[in-house]
């Protein structure tokens, strides 16, 4: 087997790109010119290729050696990145986590996945910021947290998205609601419907509206509430039909004390998942909070299938006259 190149003939090889000279390269590491050009002439003859080609008094990689290069790169910045959580770890005993999250999966997800994530960083610091997908951003924008978990598709340009999981709304409705006794829903029934939606502000609720408009059917909430257990609340004593995510209403589903039926109005999902800066690197108890929201996540939503027998909606595209 070759042996690896070692580090110090990885910074010569990145200094000499970055400065395309030995002399300047020298400078940046604090060695002299000649322990440069050792390392470079050594990892040319370890590899047995040419690295590096003189222009006159500039000095530029070759073919082989800008490939290398981007290897190079990328094993540096992993490295800068180890030393940074051992950093952390020094600091702060076992990292620091600084996440925002929506009130709907502080109540639904992190439960879990904080419960298993206390057992790998026992002395983590946590900092905990709850609102909606556009207010935590805003305090992303302001390094006030470092994560957001929320619902993507409206994220700037500046961020980074990474899906966790999708999910699809749901009508939800007492037994005792006609609706429940039905084998379908007519359109004029959707129509003269009055519901019960997450607040008004909230990017569920621009995904609702929206989803609703492209199908030609008119939303009228009846009460906008901030509290998804108070939507499903109100819909067990008849207020109003609530429209939930399944994972959300998953234990009264079960139970019987609500009925779930699916909208059929566009078949739209949203999209769940993690929102950073876009040149951000995770940290190591970063992206183990990453795999445990893609863990737990899995299973929150595994049973979220509705069953044929709990009804289906007949609310396709309005026809145009």
């Amino acid at each position: 087997m070759t042996d690896l190149p070692d580090l110090r003939q990885v910074r010569s090889l990145i200094a000499v790109a970055d400065t395309e000279s030995f002399t300047k390269a020298a400078e940046r590491l604090g060695v002299t010119q000649s322990a440069v050009s050792h390392s470079i002439r050594a990892l040319e003859t370890q590899l047995d290729s040419k690295l590096v080609e003189r222009a006159g008094k500039r000095v530029a990689l070759s073919q082989n050696g800008t490939i290398l290069l981007r290897r190079f790169r990328a094993a540096v910045a992993e490295l800068e990145k180890a030393q940074d959580d051992l950093a952390l770890l020094k600091r702060w005993g076992q990292g620091r986590l600084r996440v925002g999250a929506t009130h709907t999966l502080c109540t639904y997800l992190l439960p879990s996945v904080m419960q298993e994530f206390r057992k790998l960083y026992p002395r983590c610091e946590i900092h905990i910021e709850s609102g909606d997908t556009s207010e935590l951003i805003e305090l992303l924008d302001r390094s006030e947290i470092d994560l957001v978990l929320g619902m993507g598709g409206r994220e700037p340009a500046w961020t980074r998205f990474e899906t966790i999981f999708e999910d699809e709304l749901v009508f939800v409705v007492s037994p005792d609601h006609p609706w429940a006794k039905q084998g379908s829903i007519e359109m004029d029934q959707v129509e003269k419907e009055s519901f019960l939606v997450y607040a008004r502000a909230s990017e569920t609720y621009r995904f609702l509206k929206s989803t609703f408009e492209e199908a030609g059917v008119r939303l009228r909430p009846s009460l906008s509430l901030g509290d998804m257990g108070a939507i499903k609340e109100m819909a067990k004593v008849g207020v109003g039909v609530g429209i939930v995510a399944p994972w959300v209403a998953r234990s009264e589903i079960e139970a019987g004390t609500l009925v779930a039926i699916p909208l059929g109005i566009g078949r739209r999902s949203r999209s769940w998942g993690l929102v950073c800066h876009e040149s951000r690197h995770l940290r190591l108890v970063e992206e183990d909070f990453l795999r445990l929201c893609h863990k737990i996540a899995k299973t929150l939503i595994a049973k979220d299938q509705v069953k044929a027998g709990q009804g289906r909606s007949k609310t396709g595209k309005k026809k145009k006259a």
